[in-house]
């Protein structure tokens, strides 16, 4: 039987405040979990029911795993991970190619944007303070496994571009048609946010900006949507 203090304690690992604290994160559901396990992503617990056919620390009762989970409908499998080191070296911007997010609030765009990155083989992503926590949920089911074998950093974008000596390409509407544009080997590619693009102090450390030619009467692209174009422009098969 699992105690009060139990249910409560893995609860308030959806508080990004709380997983802080704690070191921990939370993340239920059969299919994200069998993806970071095959991508070889360790968990400290695995709370399952009998339907769950993979390795589990804890057995649980279907009614217990109602009041673990915040799903209407919950899985029959939660687990709970440490949070790791995301600390930015800004020399590392340097090396390969590197997505930036800056202030991309949306959970879904995050995990699509490191899915991305993991398609097409870029280097890591990097994701500003205001960016959506790497460790909510919604960010680790949209990466759809991706969150376990992409390195993912975090820190101040603006302050750790100052030192990068190689192109940095920020997306921008008035930027420069990125289809007549070489790609280089060694890049930062920084996305802003979803209402007001990129920051002023991001902004002024782009080396280069550049857009994806609009055709039609869109007012703009999603964000996940607008990175994929560009990272297949900037990594030709």
């Amino acid at each position: 039987m699992l105690t009060k203090a139990e249910i409560q304690r893995v609860r308030s690992l959806r508080d990004k405040k709380r997983r802080t604290i704690e070191g921990l994160f939370v993340v239920e559901g059969a299919k994200v979990i069998s993806e970071l396990v095959a991508a070889g992503h360790p968990f400290a617990e695995v709370y399952a029911t009998d339907e769950w056919t993979g390795d589990k620390t804890r057995s649980v009762t279907v009614e217990e795993m109602g009041r673990l989970s915040h799903f209407p409908t919950p899985s029959a499998v939660l687990a709970i991970g440490r949070l790791e080191d995301r600390t930015l070296d800004p020399a590392i911007l340097n090396r390969g190619l590197t997505l930036a997010l800056d202030g991309v609030q949306d959970p879904g765009n995050v995990g699509t944007l490191i899915r991305i990155a993991d398609w097409f083989g870029l280097d890591r992503v990097v994701l500003s303070p205001d960016s959506a926590d790497l460790y909510s949920q919604k960010v680790i089911n949209a990466s759809m496994g991706s969150f376990a074998r992409m390195p993912v950093f975090a820190g101040d974008l603006a302050a750790a571009l100052s030192d990068v000596t190689v192109p940095i390409l920020g997306c921008d509407l008035a930027g420069e048609n990125v289809h007549t544009i070489k790609p280089p080997s060694d890049a930062v590619l920084v996305i802003g946010s979803e209402g007001r693009g990129l920051s002023d102090a991001v902004l002024s450390r782009v080396t280069q900006r550049v857009t994806i030619p609009r055709r039609g009467r869109a007012e703009s692209l999603n964000a996940a949507v607008a990175a994929g174009i560009v990272c297949a422009i900037l990594r030709p098969s």
